[in-house]
């Protein structure tokens, strides 16, 4: 292997590990370790010591509530860390660019699902598959507004200056 290829690839790995690395971590809560009957055990007793007068249906829908929740923030996560490395550190933004890191999510998700149709003690839901690409679609809109932002407060400096 040439230098400038393994320039390449070491340029590629520092883009993408922590996107690779983050769905490891979403495939990891994809186990069994991490389903609705396991993360009740923590969950729910935390939930009645917060809420000691709360009934019992109320906590379980708060459990549920929860375990949504951070389908869409996983998925938020990862849609960022899939754009960066689109990005590949150029400063511009392209709607291309976002379009694509929602593909990406939404095939992630949707193949999160199935495995999870494997899994014992797990079920997959289409729902979540849209639940998940919601959350990477607002990562997409908020990362447009970061750079929209970004860009009118330069204007608004260089205004300032000139005048």
């Amino acid at each position: 292997m040439s230098i400038a290829a393994s320039i390449r690839i070491m340029r590629w790995l520092r883009l993408w590990w922590p996107a690779l690395a983050w769905a490891l971590v979403i495939s990891a809560f994809s186990s069994g370790a991490f389903s609705s009957e396991h993360t009740s055990r923590i969950i729910i007793p935390i939930l009645r010591w917060l809420m000691p007068h709360a009934a019992p249906e109320t906590l379980s829908e708060l459990h549920h509530l929860i375990r949504k929740c951070a389908h869409f923030v996983e998925y938020f996560t990862l849609s960022l860390l899939v754009l960066r490395g689109i990005r590949a550190g150029r400063q511009e933004t392209h709607l291309g660019w976002a379009l694509v890191a929602i593909g990406i999510v939404a095939g992630y998700a949707a193949l999160d699902e199935f495995h999870q149709s494997f899994v014992p003690g797990r079920e997959a839901a289409v729902s979540d598959v849209l639940l998940d690409t919601a959350g990477g679609v607002a990562a997409q809109l908020v990362a447009a507004l970061v750079h929209f932002w970004g860009d009118v407060r330069a204007r608004q400096r260089v205004k300032a200056s000139g005048a």
